[in-house]
């Protein structure tokens, strides 16, 4: 099994690893540690995720606005399975821009929608 570390207080990947022995965890303050999904769903062998925002402006009764324009961020290097030859592969594993930004393979968003 696969597990992300994520450390508690950091941002734009900094710190994440994968791994799948809990000794090679070195602690260094709160961690959030994820089981990784191995079987993923992927587009043309990229991972991707998927962003949509929202406001909730009422709980009761529920009142949620749904914001039209949403965000899909995307891996640069195509998926395999995690294994101690592709843990430090970033842009394999991970979709933060801040990381790949820097891929060899990294192509710049044009922005071809219309405004309504």
């Amino acid at each position: 099994m696969t597990y992300i570390i994520k450390p508690e207080n950091s941002c734009q990947g900094k710190g994440i690893f994968l791994t799948q022995s809990f000794e090679d965890i070195i602690l260094n303050g709160n961690m959030v540690v994820q089981k990784y999904m191995d079987d993923c769903f992927l587009i043309e062998e990229l991972k991707f995720d998927l962003r949509i925002y929202v406001l909730v402006t009422c709980c009761d009764p529920l009142r949620v606005f749904l914001y039209k324009d949403g965000l899909v961020r995307f891996a640069t290097v195509p998926y395999k399975i995690p294994s101690s030859d592709n843990f430090d592969n970033l842009y394999m594993h991970l979709t933060n821009y801040s990381i790949n930004k820097y891929s060899l393979k990294y192509r710049f968003n044009v922005d071809t929608a219309k405004d309504n």
